[in-house]
């Protein structure tokens, strides 16, 4: 399994060792799973693996069922997955068992994941129908250009990770997005909707600094 977030490091590239799960009845094991949770707890990275095996197939289904959306249900669990390796000495037994806590993480940010869509959809509109703007991908210089370069670092920090990486290799450094989807080892779908996520919470957050 691997890479794992080590230090100052935000992501997991958990879907480059996807496997599947043929077998159900261990996914339900809760002995199985508490034990593989337990090791993750303590670092142990082929625990982890096991357990993404394990489980993979029914926290993907949850998320793609609530997401509706196949890259978004990737990004979800691959979120999912990072937080339960970063929280796994957090998990109580006696609060129900390992595939409940995760399936209620997995959940969480998937819903989350539905509320920024739609919020950003709407925002959108709005700032299109304001500006008079065409409907689409929006050049980031249209974005940023009456900024200051101080005030766009704030927003940038605002992002995720993922989407302020991504957004720098493609507007700062010239990479195009097929070069950003293999300098990353990422789909190109999921690049794209990183990429057009990031620039609408960067403008939404231009605009708000904009107006105070």
């Amino acid at each position: 399994m691997g890479p794992f977030p080590t230090g100052n490091e935000q992501s997991i590239d958990i879907f480059r060792y996807r496997v599947d799960v043929t077998s159900t009845g261990a996914a339900n094991d809760t002995e199985l799973l508490r034990t593989l949770l337990a090791d993750s707890a303590l670092g142990d990275r082929g625990a982890f693996a096991r357990l993404y095996d394990l489980t993979s197939a029914r926290i993907y289904g949850l998320a793609l069922r609530v997401v509706r959306d196949r890259n978004y249900a990737e990004e979800v669990v691959q979120e999912a997955y990072l937080q339960y390796w970063q929280k796994a000495g957090d998990y109580q037994p006696t609060r129900g068992t390992v595939i409940s806590w995760m399936m209620t993480i997995a959940h969480r940010r998937a819903v989350d994941r539905v509320r920024s869509e739609e919020l950003q959809h709407r925002k959108i509109g709005e700032y299109e129908a304001t500006s008079r703007l065409p409907a689409g991908p929006v050049p980031l210089e249209l974005v940023v250009d009456r900024e200051q370069s101080g005030e766009l670092r704030t927003c940038l920090n605002r992002l995720t990770d993922l989407q302020r990486d991504s957004i720098e290799m493609s507007y700062f450094s010239g990479m195009t997005y097929p070069e950003v989807a293999e300098h990353t080892s990422t789909p190109l779908p999921t690049i794209k909707s990183r990429i057009r996520d990031g620039l609408r919470k960067l403008r939404s957050c231009l605009r708000s600094r904009d107006d105070a």
